[in-house]
């Protein structure tokens, strides 16, 4: 099966043949942020329908792959929370995904995630590599899931992801700025042990897909633990790389 095939989530038969209850597994993660603004007026949903029949969305249309995991902000580990990541394969090395706080159609944008093969993550200068996360602990603790794919393919898709890291800014802090995006973009970090997420947080995050993070723990038993790269995770390490917000806003717990 190809990393493509994999992600076409869109296709009729990985809906039919899913067995969670909304529909691909959308529309059950609200957004915790309400943004301001009036209505919107019948003109401007006019102009949106008009846009949404003729006009193309070519880079829009290749995000196929959701993928449904946990952050924290570099530096402030205690500071969490869900990330709802929607993915395009540029190839077989490179995937970029958008990541919003729900999977509503009013979610908020949150920020983005690059993923790279642990081949391209080897080359990278020193000082770059800091900037990345290992895959591996979400994946083989079933902190990380692919909502609304049959089990197989999930399966197929945490090989593949295992041996991957990622660089993740967040340009909309919902968990704090609950109206609108504020200050500058945080880098964040995914977890790499046993005991440092928030219990609670993957428990509400299993109940509202019907899944058991521990069950998928389990099921990835044999899922290989590649070595990780010593550069990547380096806030484990003791060295936290952070943007410092000019305006004041404190993105921590």
């Amino acid at each position: 099966m190809s990393a493509r095939s994999l992600f076409a989530l869109r296709t009729p038969l990985l809906c039919l043949a899913a067995l969670t209850v909304a529909g691909c597994a959308g529309n059950n993660s609200q957004s915790k942020v309400d943004a301001p603004g009036a209505p919107t007026t019948a003109l401007t949903k006019t102009l949106d329908a008009g846009a949404n029949a003729l006009q193309s969305r070519p880079p829009i249309n290749e995000l196929n792959a959701y993928l449904d995991g946990f952050h924290f902000y570099n530096g402030h580990p205690g500071a969490q929370m869900e990330a709802h990541h929607y993915c395009a394969i540029l190839n077989e090395e490179v995937i970029q995904c958008v990541i919003y706080d729900g999977n509503v159609k009013d979610a908020k944008l949150m920020g983005v995630e690059y993923i790279i093969s642990a081949s391209l993550y080897a080359k990278l200068p020193k000082a770059e590599k800091a900037l990345w996360h290992s895959h591996v602990h979400e994946v083989k603790s079933g902190q990380l899931i692919a909502p609304g794919i049959p089990a197989p393919a999930e399966h197929a898709l945490m090989e593949k992801l295992v041996n991957t890291y990622g660089k993740t800014w967040h340009t909309w802090h919902t968990d704090l700025d609950k109206q609108l995006p504020l200050g500058v973009p945080q880098l964040m970090m995914g977890f790499t042990g046993d005991g440092q997420i928030d219990p609670a947080l993957v428990r509400e995050r299993d109940k509202r897909f019907g899944i058991d993070s521990t069950e998928k723990k389990r099921q990835r038993a044999d899922i290989p633990a590649p070595p990780i790269d010593p550069g990547a995770d380096a806030w484990s390490k003791g060295r936290v790389i952070q943007i410092q917000d000019p305006t004041g806003s404190q993105h921590a717990h």
